[in-house]
């Protein structure tokens, strides 16, 4: 029987989350082997809207978001490369009195929580800051500082600098099986055993099979989610725009593109990693953007694809360790953990070099889901 490959570290998954703690964990010069099944950042991480914010995010990740976008505005010290970072405004219009009132009520909850990042606008300061939005739309909550990145720039630059500081990246090695020897993981990838002390489940949507092979059952759905891109028009943009009454993600690059999203969902076979486009829900989205912005129903659409994400039940991520010794999740992110990626590897690295945790993590446990 051939002999397993001893590192210090094997992590299951080369997203950006994956990337990430193999970054951290490396730079602590530990010997890493990550183990992609496809390509490193084949799915949601590179195939997502690049949203940086703080806007909008549930209470248990605004530490989190705000410790986040700091790295995002000194990303070169991380990985050599600004990933396409740009600061920018991220703004949630309100379409009647009834969405206002509900961001108001949001703001008042944080305010209470003790944070006070996102701002409540009316419409006369709304339409100065938005000039194309649409003439009903009646405020606005705004969130300044925050920001936008290039995903595929930003994949590159997280593989680049892992392979830069000595991590083993297998791609296109699945992780077939899992089992426990003497306090160690073994971990069978294409035709390779690795063993090792430690395990991370960085596998995205596919972080419940790894999960289950590690010894604990954690409900995630993959979600196929579309995004398009438009041609070039006069630019009119500068901030990143969602809406509280519908789902909508809408910026415009330097070129004149414009990115929509909103997480309208796609087919997706998980089985295979196959996707296609829900053309019903393209248009959808469509329709969402053209109503807040008016200006858009004559542009064409050149583009549009799908990333496949895993979602939990609470769409909060599993961040922590796994019940076994040695063991970490690091995935469920439900669309919204591209802002986290810097940070999201230093906590698990933090956990395993210091078995310290600087950030409130509580709420990521898996045991709210396996207890």
């Amino acid at each position: 029987m051939r002999r397993a490959r001893a590192a210090d570290v094997v992590i299951a998954g080369g997203g950006l989350h994956g990337l990430s703690a193999a970054i951290h964990l490396a730079n602590a010069k530990l010997r890493v082997v990550l183990l992609e099944k496809d390509r490193v950042g084949r799915h949601a991480s590179s195939a997502n809207a690049g949203g940086v914010r703080r806007l909008g995010r549930a209470i248990p990740e605004i530490p989190l978001a705000v410790a986040a976008l700091d790295l995002w505005h000194n990303i070169e010290n991380l990985v050599d490369d600004n990933c396409g970072f740009q600061q920018s405004s991220q703004i949630k219009v309100a379409e009647d009195l009834v969405e206002f009132a509900a961001l108001e009520q949001r703001s008042k909850t944080l305010r209470d929580a003790g944070y006070f990042h996102e701002e409540i606008i009316d419409g006369n300061m709304l339409h100065q800051l938005l000039p194309q939005v649409a003439k009903h739309c009646v405020g606005s909550m705004v969130v300044r500082g925050d920001g936008h990145a290039d995903p595929f720039a930003t994949v590159k630059a997280f593989h680049s600098k892992a392979i830069s500081l000595g991590v083993e990246v297998r791609e296109g090695a699945p992780v077939t099986q899992i089992t426990r020897a003497e306090g160690n993981w073994l971990v069978q990838a294409d035709t390779t055993c690795f063993e090792a002390p430690i395990l991370i489940n960085a596998a995205g949507a596919w972080g419940g099979e790894i999960a289950a092979m590690m010894g604990d059952l954690i409900p995630i759905e993959a979600q196929a989610l579309m995004l398009m891109i438009t041609e070039r028009i006069a630019p009119f943009l500068s901030s990143v725009v969602g809406a509280q009454g519908r789902a909508l993600s809408f910026k415009q690059f330097d070129n004149g593109t414009v990115l929509i999203g909103g997480a309208y969902k796609g087919h997706v076979d998980i089985r295979t990693g196959r996707t296609a486009l829900n053309m019903k829900q393209l248009a959808a989205n469509a329709h969402a953007a053209i109503t807040v912005f008016p200006l858009m129903r004559n542009v064409r659409v050149i583009r549009a694809w799908t990333g496949i994400e895993g979602v939990t039940k609470d769409r909060l991520p599993i961040i922590g360790p796994a019940s076994e010794k040695g063991g970490f999740h690091l995935f469920g992110f439900s669309a919204h953990g591209f802002a986290l990626s810097p940070l999201s590897g230093r906590i698990i690295a933090d956990l395993i070099c210091s078995n310290q945790n600087n950030w409130p993590t509580e709420a990521f446990s898996h045991a709210r889901f396996t207890a």
